[in-house]
């Protein structure tokens, strides 16, 4: 199939509204690197890509902001940022290949979450393109805006069941001085979770907490239960890291990249490879790790545990689990997303506002919408 890549934003909406005023379905995406994630990719009349809009439209590193196209590489962005000793530290998967807007689109993130927060946290204005044909600004290009509500928010992991991100707009982080990763070996989950609700109890800040059961540490080359600790600040700051860790064993670079890489890797390794998401809290964490006999890798420090199953049969889905990567061949039949949640029926109203025929992304959100 065609698919269609227009060069500006009036260019996107101007072939969403066509399409829609012909009630043609639409697929709409940037490089398509998730098309195992999430709901199904249905057969579409019209593929449309973002692909085309790469250009930054503003770079004010004195005012740590930046507004870039939703199409513009993820990876690009990132090393033109990092000559200016600054980031935008979303740490998402498929890093070499994703673009901006399928970043936010899919509200991917990393390992360093914890810290520095999720897209909904980084993003402070955005601009999308309706079926209606119109483009819509949300938030701005400073930190603070003025409260109210923001539609841009609306769009950040919906899939693009909405609209088509054309903008995005980031505060940026300043790279910190220096940086360092640890990992910490556990005979059993009793100890390691003891010792991570040390640190969280502590005065000290990690940007991320990752817990291993041994079968994703033995994927990694480690051993055990492992904690993955990344730290940042000042030479004085890692040195009290180094002391109050108990002298961990240093993490190299090319290791956190393949535990940010972790499921890219795993899906390339298993075609039907199957990765659940669960949410949960903090205390409920180590039943998690316990009851699941899989690769197991934890956001310990902000609740999200990624569980890895050979096939889609195999999959498990405790509490409010999603299966957020699955063999297109297989989603239409598995219940992707169990129990949206209360604040499900809201959802469906602000797709239909949005999208009342049901053309754009059908079934992107898990299935469900």
């Amino acid at each position: 199939m065609e698919i269609l890549n227009p060069q500006t934003a009036e260019d996107m909406a101007g072939l969403l509204a066509e399409a829609a005023s012909a009630g043609r379905t639409i697929r709409v995406g940037g490089q398509f690197t998730k098309n195992r994630m999430a709901g199904p990719v249905a057969p579409a009349d019209v593929t449309i890509s973002t692909g085309g809009l790469k250009a930054v439209l503003q770079y004010e590193p004195r005012d740590l902001t930046i507004s870039v196209q939703a199409g513009a590489s993820f990876a690009e962005l990132s090393a033109l940022l990092a000559r200016n000793n600054q980031m935008i530290p979303l740490d998402p998967p498929f890093f070499a290949q994703a673009s901006v807007g399928g970043v936010i689109a899919a509200n991917s993130s990393g390992p360093r979450r914890r810290l520095y927060g999720t897209a909904r946290d980084l993003v402070i204005g955005m601009e999308f393109a309706t079926l209606e044909g119109k483009l819509v600004k949300s938030g701005g290009m400073v930190v603070k805006n003025v409260a109210g509500l923001d539609m841009g928010k609306l769009m950040i992991g919906s899939f693009g069941t909405l609209a088509a991100i054309t903008t995005v707009n980031f505060k940026l982080t300043p790279i910190p001085e220096e940086s360092a990763a640890f990992v910490l070996p556990y005979m059993t989950l009793d100890d390691a979770m003891d010792h991570r609700d040390q640190i969280l109890k502590s005065v000290l800040q990690p940007a991320s907490l990752d817990l291993l059961n041994p079968k994703a540490a033995d994927i990694m080359g480690m051993n055990g239960w492992c904690l993955i600790v990344q730290v940042c600040g000042n030479a004085r700051v890692i040195a009290r890291y180094r002391k109050e860790l108990f002298n961990p064993v240093s993490v190299p670079e090319e290791s956190l990249a393949d535990l940010r890489e972790f499921t890219p890797k795993f899906l390339e390794v298993l075609p039907e490879g199957t990765v659940v998401q669960i949410s949960s809290t903090l205390s409920q964490l180590k039943a998690i790790m316990k009851h699941l006999d899989v690769p197991l890798i934890s956001r310990a420090g902000s609740g999200v545990t990624y569980a890895y199953f050979s096939s889609p049969e195999e999959a498990i889905l405790p509490g409010k689990g999603v299966i957020e990567f699955a063999p297109e061949s297989k989603k239409a039949s598995l219940d992707l997303w169990p129990e949206p949640g209360s604040d499900f029926g809201m959802m469906k109203k602000v797709k239909n506002m949005f999208d009342p025929k049901n053309l754009l992304n059908v079934g992107r959100l898990y299935g469900r919408i």
